[in-house]
């Protein structure tokens, strides 16, 4: 079986972490057997999360499990034309190499309140000392992150606005359809909802998190796959 290293659930949303989100929603597309180990990535192979093991094999980052799982279970984007797999491969690096960083400059950087929020969903498990000076120490790593990106260079209006332009991409492409690629979930599915879950679904407020909400297509694609492969969480919520 799969073992799924992650963070906590969180905010009524499957994970907090983008990345360990869209890995967790493939598994449930693909109906593959797996079970969940909470853990921080200070303890994760590369210091990032997710990472699985699968019976000797220990994986990191979310592109290279999906492969894995893939290769090794089922793979979801089988039935894709070379021109479709092109606009997968495309979409989700807008989401995962653009979007991701406007969300994070939202978390980490934009206001203080949002800055609480997060922090305590993330560090709130720690005694207080060891809670304060990790978080503080994570977030000047991230903020610097942000920063090499590129995003952190602009002023917040600029970062938004770069972000909603994904959005607008993002909503163009689904149209009225069930899934981004047609009548089935695909990789870009598993990727998607990861990161708009995490943009419009969780309690971090932002221009771009309003500008996210004013998309029925979105919005409605959001809570579709949410009740459809977790419906547990809706549960929690009743």
């Amino acid at each position: 079986m799969v073992i799924l290293y992650q963070l906590e659930r969180t905010w009524g949303i499957p994970n907090l972490s983008h990345f360990c989100c869209k890995t967790e929603t493939y598994l449930r597309m693909a109906d593959i057997k797996y079970a969940i180990k909470a853990t921080l990535p200070l303890f994760a192979p590369k210091r990032k999360l997710p990472y699985i093991e699968d019976g000797d094999l220990k994986l990191a980052d979310s592109r290279f499990i999906i492969r894995h799982l893939k290769t090794k279970y089922k793979d979801l984007d089988a039935g894709l034309t070379p021109s479709e797999s092109a606009l997968s491969l495309a979409m989700q690096r807008l989401l995962e190499e653009h979007l991701f960083w406007a969300t994070m400059y939202s978390r980490w950087q934009y206001t203080d309140a949002n800055w609480q929020v997060n922090k305590k969903a993330i560090f709130g498990v720690m005694p207080p000392v060891i809670r304060d000076l990790a978080a503080a120490y994570y977030r000047q790593r991230i903020q610097r992150q942000i920063l090499g990106h590129g995003t952190g260079r602009h002023k917040a209006e600029e970062i938004f606005e770069l972000g909603m332009q994904d959005i607008d991409a993002l909503s163009a492409c689904l149209g009225n359809k069930k899934y981004f690629l047609g009548d089935q979930p695909t990789s870009l599915d598993a990727s998607a909802f990861g990161f708009l879950i995490n943009t419009l679904g969780c309690p971090i407020e932002s221009p771009l998190k309003e500008h996210s909400l004013s998309k029925d297509n979105l919005r409605n694609y959001v809570d579709r796959i949410k009740a459809e492969y977790y419906p547990e969480l809706r549960q929690q919520q009743s």
